[in-house]
């Protein structure tokens, strides 16, 4: 039981760790200190409700149609294997940096909607949370709530800790260098979950 909720935690983490508009949106909120609490409440919430729908849903659909079991290992390993694949690329010819000049915001009602957008609108998230979260868990039966609060425990854990955290993590994120380290990490987490599936 414990190690299916460590896997859907790493998993979860390794997937939310990647860069993106909503983390940078979290990570500038955190900086300047504006209205924290709830922009990482609302993405961690928003997670966990993608995540419960992925795995419910899910379980449902395998218990028709037992050979998407198998569809769902490999096709899940497939994707991770791209993704690992991807953060690798970028780790290694991209340069990106934390850029935290745009001004945000000040209202709480505006703060909160700009975080709901960057959380529903992204066609990412779905694809995480709900497909590739939702297909996995499979392999995890009959504990796939454990693998799923694993998952929901890491959004909420990484929110808190990039908001809250943000203020000393900003001058080491505004150097590119930084942030190819954690392409690399997020990587090499990726072809290892995806290879477990696998064997």
């Amino acid at each position: 039981m414990m190690s299916t909720f460590a896997a859907g935690f790493s998993l979860g983490l390794s997937l939310i760790l990647a860069i993106g508009s909503q983390n940078a949106f979290v990570l500038k909120q955190g900086i300047k200190r504006q209205h924290v609490l709830a922009v990482c409440t609302v993405c961690a919430i928003s997670d966990a409700i993608l995540i419960g729908l992925g795995v419910a849903g899910f379980g449902v659909v395998v218990a028709q149609f037992p050979s998407i079991e198998q569809f769902a290992r490999y096709g899940g390993a497939a994707f991770l294997l791209i993704y690992g694949g991807l953060s690798f690329k970028s780790a290694f010819t991209q340069s990106h940096a934390l850029d935290t000049a745009q001004n945000v915001n000040a209202s709480l009602s505006k703060a909160i909607l700009m975080c709901l957008a960057f959380t529903w609108l992204n066609p990412h998230v779905y694809l995480d949370t709900v497909i590739l979260l939702g297909s996995i868990s499979t392999q995890y039966q009959p504990n796939q709530l454990a693998f799923a609060l694993g998952a929901m425990s890491a959004s909420f854990t990484f929110f808190y800790a990039l908001g809250y955290g943000s203020r000393f993590l900003a001058p080491l994120f505004s150097q590119p260098k930084a942030w190819k380290v954690l392409e690399f990490l997020v990587g090499i987490i990726m072809v290892s979950i995806a290879l477990s599936l696998i064997v």
